[in-house]
This record gives structure tokens, C-alpha cells and sequence, in this order.
């Protein structure tokens, strides 16, 4: 996004009066409900890409502009007419709210996009295990998804399957620590101590993987979580049909 936000922020301001000007000769000759639809599609073209500030920016700009240019006292920030102030305000108002469909519509896409990422990493892991590979390369492959998916720093997994005191993700996704639930979308993961994922199989434990976020917050919702946990019983899967494995640093 940064490597075109600077040129769409700038299209926000400076296409909205520069189509207003292009329609300023022929004015007297079409009703202004035409030029607001077609500025209009010149906040569509600024919204698509997903900048919120972009989008109220063209509207606020196009609601100016064709105030100036297109309304009667032409020139003027006035509006004599009672039905162009409501055009020039209708125009406002349905630039932000396509503004708004906009980035809700890019963020269902995105949202799309990291499921399908999700479903192909567990998919793979699946495929791993059923081929029967070596263990050493499936914990690797677990930790570099597991480091994706939930945007950590990092982790690695140790055989042993002794319960601490450290924070802990759990099997339907919650992370807690002693009793106490934390709040993750909110708070991000514990950032002071590796979190502890349990590796099992038909709830029998073999092993762990300590993830660390020490760097930075990060703030993996449900979904990540789940995904995380399912990856973690997929390790958990092979280990029940090989043999152990030495830990992963």
C-alpha cells in the first residue's frame, strides 16, 4: 500500500476539480444530477483502493468542487438552488459510504486470501504426514507456518511434554495464563515469556512448541489460533508413528 499511497492521496485531491473543470463549458446544457453520478465514479475509482482517507478526501473534494464549478452561482462556494445543495450533500454522503464499502470489500478479500493461505499451509502439513517423511522436516515446516500465521518472531519445539507455568495456547484457541484468559485481539500474545502450544494426538501429548512475540505485538485472532493448534496436532500425529525427535532451536 505505502507504494502508492503518496499518487492516490494526490488523485483524491486534484481529480475531483479537474473533472469539474473539464465539464465547465458544457454546464448550461446538462442537469448537474450527471455530473455529480459521474464524480461519483471518480471517488469509486479513488476508493478501490483501499485507503480510507483517500475515498473522504475525494468526497469532500468533489462536494466542494462541484459547488464551485457546477452549481449556480457558478465560481462560487454558494448554492442558491435548494436541489443542488442536496445533490452537492448526497454527493458527500454517498462518496463516504462507497468509501466504506470499498475498504469492507478489499478487507473481506484480504480476509479470503489469508484463509486460503491458511487451508493450503494445514493441507501440506496434512499431505507431509500421511507420506510418512521425516519428522525433523515437518517440525520445520510447523514452525516456519507457525511463525506466519500467527506473526511471531519465532519457534521451536522440545520433545518434552512437562506442564509450566507459562503462558499456554489451548486447543479451542484461548491463550491463559495460570487461570487467567487473556485477551489477545486486545492485548496481543505475552511478549515477557514463550508460549507454550501442546503437540498431542487423541489427547495424548508429545511434545511442545514454545513460540516466542518478544519483538513486537502481535495479535493473532481465533482463526490464526486454530490454525496454529491444528498444525501443532498434525506433529502430533507423526510422532505417535516415529520415533522421538531431538528438540528444534
Amino acid at each position: 500500500m505505502e507504494n502508492y499511497r503518496t499518487p492516490v492521496l494526490t488523485a483524491s485531491v486534484l481529480a475531483p476539480p479537474a473533472v469539474c473543470a473539464l465539464l465547465t463549458p458544457f454546464r448550461e446544457h446538462f442537469d448537474n444530477a450527471n455530473a455529480a453520478l459521474l464524480l461519483v465514479v471518480v471517488i469509486v475509482a479513488v476508493a478501490v483502493f483501499g485507503i480510507r482517507l483517500a475515498g473522504v478526501i475525494a468526497a469532500v473534494s468533489s462536494a466542494v468542487w462541484f459547488d464551485f464549478f457546477l452549481t449556480m452561482p457558478y465560481d462560487s462556494f454558494t448554492i442558491n438552488s435548494t436541489n443542488d445543495v442536496e445533490q452537492a450533500v448526497l454527493l458527500l454522503v454517498i462518496g463516504i459510504a462507497v468509501t466504506q464499502i470499498a475498504i469492507w470489500g478489499r478487507g473481506q478479500q484480504a480476509k479470503a486470501s489469508r484463509r486460503a493461505g491458511y487451508l493450503d499451509g494445514v493441507i501440506t502439513t496434512s499431505q507431509a504426514v500421511a507420506a510418512g517423511g521425516s519428522t525433523d522436516d515437518l517440525i520445520e515446516q510447523v514452525r516456519a507456518e507457525l511463525t506466519a500465521v500467527l506473526g511471531i518472531d519465532g519457534a521451536k519445539f522440545v520433545a518434552s511434554s512437562k506442564q509450566t507455568q507459562a503462558p499456554r495456547l489451548n486447543p479451542d484457541g484461548s491463550v491463559t495464563r495460570g487461570s487467567h484468559v487473556l485477551k489477545v485481539e486486545r492485548d496481543g500474545l505475552p511478549t515477557n515469556a514463550e508460549i507454550e502450544l501442546t503437540v498431542q494426538h487423541a489427547g495424548e501429548p508429545r511434545g511442545r512448541f514454545l513460540l516466542t512475540a518478544a519483538s513486537r505485538i502481535a495479535r493473532p485472532d481465533l482463526e490464526q489460533r486454530l490454525v496454529a493448534v491444528a498444525l501443532a496436532d498434525q506433529v502430533g500425529a507423526a510422532l505417535t508413528t516415529q520415533e522421538p525427535v531431538r528438540p528444534h532451536v
